[in-house]
Parts: C-alpha cells; sequence; structure tokens
C-alpha cells in the first residue's frame, strides 16, 4: 500500500510539473506590448500616427488612443493626463523627453521621399551608421523621436 502511495504521489508531482511547464511555455508566447503615453494632444497625436505613419486605429474614445501599425499587431497608446478613470501612475503627462520609437521599413530611401513630399520636419537626415542601419528621425507632436531605418547586415 505503501509503493502504491508513493506511486501516486511520484505521478501526481510529474503531472503537476507538466502541466506549470505547459502554462509557462503558453504564457511567454502571449506576451504582447503596448507602449503608451500620457499627452494632451490626442487630436494632434491620431492625425499624426494615422496621415504620417498610415496606422490604423484599434480604440478610442474621448480619453484614450489606441493605434497599430497596418498590417501588423505591434501597437501604440496614448491617455489624456490626470483623466479620473486612471489611477495616480497613469495621470502624470509625458514631459516630451527621453522617449523614441524605432519602425522597421523595408525601403528606408522610398519612405524618406515620401516624408520630404508631405513636408513632414526631419529631425535627422537619412544617413547610414557603421554599424548598419540607414535610417532618418522625425519626431511626433508629443517630443516622441521617431527613428526609421531600414537594417543592413555589417560588412
Amino acid at each position: 500500500m505503501r509503493k502504491w502511495i508513493l506511486f501516486l504521489g511520484i505521478v501526481a508531482a510529474l503531472l503537476c510539473a507538466m502541466i506549470c511547464s505547459a502554462d509557462a511555455q503558453n504564457d511567454s508566447k502571449s506576451m504582447k506590448l503596448n507602449a503608451g503615453f500620457i499627452t494632451s494632444k490626442l487630436k494632434e497625436t491620431k492625425l499624426f500616427y494615422t496621415q504620417v505613419l498610415k496606422m490604423e486605429v484599434v480604440f478610442e474614445n474621448d480619453f484614450y488612443l489606441l493605434l497599430k501599425v497596418k498590417n501588423g499587431t505591434d501597437q501604440i497608446s496614448f491617455l489624456l493626463p490626470n483623466h479620473e478613470s486612471q489611477q495616480p501612475l497613469f495621470q502624470p503627462p509625458f514631459n516630451g523627453k527621453g522617449a523614441y520609437l524605432t519602425i522597421e521599413v523595408d525601403n528606408v530611401d522610398m519612405v524618406y521621399e515620401q516624408m520630404k513630399m508631405k513636408k513632414i520636419p526631419v529631425a535627422i537626415t537619412l544617413r547610414d551608421e557603421p554599424w548598419g542601419d540607414r535610417h532618418f528621425a522625425i519626431v511626433d507632436p508629443n517630443g516622441i523621436g521617431i527613428d526609421i531605418v531600414t537594417y543592413k547586415p555589417q560588412n
């Protein structure tokens, strides 16, 4: 009887370990990042990201805007500051310094020319970096730097 109880205990422990391992693997596959910024410039931000960067609105209400990359899953959100529905952590506005986004494109030269034709101010002109990037940068209405890049293999 003792051997039987020990055997069942071992089987139960192994099953538990397998289930926990499967749950951990499933959790890591379902992780998704959504960068968010708190700003009073929701209208200007929406225009910039939908017209200049061709992103799509996923959800919008009077205090929140969620956008996604066209034909992709990457998302970014914007929230009005000091909104009563939000906890104190999510109330102070972004101060316009110290944040950037990188958007990888297939043909940075073409995107650069499109930005110039739209008369979008360019903060960093198109350039090649020693580590292989070819990129330029623009700035959104909130002061967020947007680095538009095509990665090239290093020689």
